[in-house]
């Protein structure tokens, strides 16, 4: 499916940190994921008042959901990343770790960060909303 997938970043357009301006999918099934929280399998709160243990529940979590529906994350092809925060120095960390982890590839695609003064879950700092281009 990723033969599928064109991302693409208009000479017009800013140079960007890692992610893509525009995809284009050519055809398929698409999955769309409920935001991705840092809860455990119990529904627990995973690392209260640490970003980057939310982070990794978030993309544990992620990546459960993507291999259930047989996608790797290179197939995304829309994120949205909310931060707990107005910090912009927050928002770069939390981009950095989420692009360096396992589930990276899904942050070269159109993407959006934001920072958003609450979430969900008390103490919850971060979800990833992600769409999917199935594979065939």
């Amino acid at each position: 499916m990723t033969e599928k997938i064109t991302r693409i970043n208009p000479e017009q357009l800013h140079e960007t940190p890692g992610y893509h301006h525009i995809t284009v999918v050519e055809a398929g099934r698409t999955a769309y994921l409920a935001g991705q929280c840092p809860l455990d399998r119990s529904g627990d709160l995973v690392g209260p008042g640490s970003l980057d243990t939310q982070i990794d529940q978030v993309v544990a979590n992620a990546l459960a959901a993507l291999a259930a529906v047989s996608a790797p994350p290179q197939c995304v092809v829309r994120s949205v990343i909310y931060v707990r925060s107005d910090e912009r120095d927050v928002l770069g960390a939390a981009w950095r770790r989420l692009a360096d982890s396992d589930l990276g590839p899904a942050f070269t695609t159109a993407s959006t960060l934001l920072g958003v003064a609450q979430l969900g879950f008390s103490g919850q700092l971060v979800e990833v909303d992600l769409t999917v281009a199935l594979p065939d």
